[in-house]
């Protein structure tokens, strides 16, 4: 199975001013296509560091994808770096340029002298002809290896990737393999209790077991490589399930399931529904309800934090004003060098109030806090 990397251009990117997201799809779609990702490397616009990059790349992958700078202007150097890494010089590809013209005189404009720059690819190249934009692409073949070159608009990226690259990939490396992953979310454990009872599943080659924590909440990934979809689930599914007896309720969800639906959903299998009244949390848990479908019956943002022996008050109150069954109080109270987040559970079966300390970052304790109320909910 190859390996690829992919190198995203861009001093934008390197700056901070705009989002890689032509990585993260590139990698999605190179795990659907059973494509090991060894490596990403964001470059700015410099031909001699590009090229240094995709040196690098080619000493451990066969696949080396660039996005970005294949555009008309100075600062989008991909064409010359690509030649650069690969000792040869660009040279002018007339069927490219006749592209461009037919391009822009669909769009009733005239190409400029520097647009000309972009029917300059590596020799050798391959030419792939971009029906979406005006910047042509390349594929570059040295052995078994290819470097790749994509524009970095994410709408002509994903079409070329989708309606060329792909299939060209395909076909040379005569891929029939598929990367699936699935993804369990646990709520109210930490990381290191869910490692002590899965340590050994973690050591697993095919499939892999690994864990990614946030503030609150620890997904556990399977990822498998296999021949086919149905192969793959077969994969799975003992692993996942060898998960489920070991972490028990602690597991609440499964890929796109959030927290915050399950949740909901529990509410609604009793004939209930859900009001909350939040302090500290800057209005995110009401924000997240209120976008999940189910039986949430408003929130109230309390601008200042009420005394934790107050805040059972104000939820009642709330809770009673909006006819609910279930109210859900939760305030953060500064303490020292950590902080005291304050849960208060109203429901026909009586109250419950708890204070859980919390003792990281003070900017992630709003996202604990709200993992850590909702999975109350769902434990109801």
């Amino acid at each position: 199975m190859p390996a690829a990397e992919i190198i995203t251009i861009g001093t934008e990117i390197l700056l901070g001013e705009i989002l890689d997201t032509n990585a993260r799809y590139l990698a999605r779609s190179l795990r659907e296509a059973g494509i090991d990702l060894y490596r990403k490397t964001s470059v700015g616009d410099n031909a001699v560091r590009i090229a240094q990059a995709i040196r690098q790349a080619m000493e451990g992958s066969e696949i080396i994808f660039t996005t970005g700078g294949l555009g008309p202007t100075v600062d989008d150097p991909t064409r010359e770096a690509v030649a650069l890494a690969l000792g040869v010089e660009t040279e002018f590809r007339p069927e490219l340029w006749e592209q461009i013209q037919a391009r822009f005189r669909r769009f009733g404009r005239v190409p400029t002298e520097n647009n000309r720059r972009q029917a300059y690819i590596p020799k050798g190249a391959l030419g792939v002809e971009n029906p979406v934009g005006t910047a042509p692409c390349f594929i570059v073949e040295r052995g078994e290896q290819t470097i790749l070159a994509l524009p970095g608009v994410p709408r002509e990226m994903e079409y070329l990737l989708q309606h060329a690259f792909l299939p060209y990939l395909r076909k040379r490396y005569n891929l029939t393999a598929v990367i699936r992953t699935r993804t369990l979310h646990t709520a109210g454990v930490g990381e290191s209790q869910i490692d002590d009872r899965i340590g050994d599943l973690e050591r697993l080659s095919n499939p892999t077991v690994g864990l990614a924590a946030h503030s609150g909440q620890v997904d556990i990934r399977i990822t498998v490589k296999a021949e086919s979809e149905a192969h793959a689930r077969e994969m799975i599914l003992p692993v996942e399930a060898e998960l489920r007896q070991r972490l028990g309720t602690w597991i609440y969800g499964t890929d796109e399931e959030t927290l915050e639906q399950v949740a909901l959903q529990h509410v609604q299998t009793k004939g209930w529904t859900l009001v909350v009244v939040e302090a500290g949390l800057n209005g995110e848990l009401v924000r997240r309800l209120a976008a999940a479908q189910g039986p949430f019956h408003g929130g109230e943002v309390l601008s200042e934090r009420p005394a934790p022996q107050e805040l059972a008050v104000f939820t009642g109150a709330y809770r009673q004003a909006r006819q609910a069954e279930v109210g859900l109080g939760v305030a953060i109270y500064p303490s020292g060098e950590k902080q005291d987040v304050c849960l208060v559970l109203i429901t026909p079966q009586g109250t419950q109030t708890e204070t859980r300390p919390y003792g990281g970052p003070v900017e992630y304790a709003p996202r604990w806090a709200l993992h850590h109320s909702l999975d109350m909910i769902r434990n109801l």
